[in-house]
């Protein structure tokens, strides 16, 4: 259930707690391969791990590894020939910091932390680069702000067509563009892409989202962007398909390429993971349930 109620005051800070769970299945084909995975909640400043469980049907150890910048945890392993089962399960708390739109400015390039920089040159997916005339032409004389951030989002949401199955692990923010289709991580790189084009820092965040039209089938790992306004990184989810609320961190970093919930090196089958989410309706304990608000929303400084 979605719940719409009146903003918060700004720069307020709200709490939401949510369970989620993640199962994976696969076959190893070969006498073994390796995985590794990006399926465990981020551990920041603004979300919490109350409780998890992370198990693997077979006898093996996984090494763990937090980015210590923005808490990505990664489980590498060897898993042998035949069928292997993978699930994680976890209680995090999320704290959002709120801020009124109309107060975020873009920040000028020789103003941007370096630790930041790499978040306005092109990766692999976000070619912005090549995009760069195009978004100086629909983009470039709006007002600065989080006005032409929307103003993006926006035009993605009116050209492009929320479709699964349309696109594959290869496909670009140029590739979007063109064919006017995709997924959630495709309408993130091409939003990050233009959002570069236009010298404002953007990042891919993967995750879970809670909240989002049944009509778009089961739950499945999500795929947003942050952009870098004001001196702080603030949520927009181009695909629309959750409120920003109910979304859980997974992974941040340039794009998919750096935090694909599973690598895998060896020939395996696979099959769709089974997802489930749930948020904590307990506002006498301080918890409200995910709900769409006029704010601009934050969970990493």
């Amino acid at each position: 259930m979605i719940l719409t109620t009146p903003s918060l005051s700004k720069a307020a800070f709200n709490m939401i707690r949510m369970n989620f769970k993640a199962e994976l299945q696969y076959e190893v084909l070969d006498a073994s391969a390796d995985f590794i995975l990006n399926i465990h909640a981020a551990n920041t400043p603004h979300q919490t791990i109350i409780n998890e469980h992370f198990s693997i049907s077979q006898p093996l150890h996984a090494d763990m590894y937090t980015d210590p910048l923005y808490g990505t945890r990664f489980a590498r392993f060897k898993a042998q020939n035949g069928p292997l089962h993978i699930s994680y399960a976890a209680s995090v708390d999320i704290a959002h910091y709120h801020a009124d739109p109309s107060t975020l400015e873009e920040v000028p390039i020789s103003q941007i932390p370096q630790e930041i920089m790499r978040y306005i040159y092109p990766s692999r997916y976000c070619q912005s680069d090549r995009l760069h005339k195009f978004a100086a032409r629909e983009f470039g004389k709006m007002k600065p702000g989080f006005s032409r951030v929307k103003a993006i989002r926006d035009w993605i949401r009116e050209r492009i067509k929320f479709e699964m199955g349309t696109t594959k692990a290869t496909t670009s923010a140029l590739d979007t563009l063109i064919e006017q289709s995709g997924v959630c991580r495709d309408f993130a790189h091409l939003m990050i892409a233009l959002c570069r084009a236009v010298n404002i820092p953007a990042r891919f965040v993967t995750g879970m989202d809670y909240g989002a039209d049944p009509s778009y089938g089961p739950y499945d790992f999500h795929a947003y962007v942050e952009v870098y306004l004001s001196g702080r990184w603030y949520i927009v989810d181009p695909s629309g398909i959750s409120p920003p609320m109910g979304l859980i961190r997974l992974g941040t970093g340039r794009d998919a390429a750096d935090v694909a919930f599973a690598t895998i090196f060896g020939r395996i089958k696979s099959w769709a993971p089974v997802i489930s989410i749930d948020a904590v309706d307990d506002t006498t304990n301080g918890f409200d349930l995910p709900y769409d608000c006029e704010d601009v929303l934050s969970t990493q400084s």
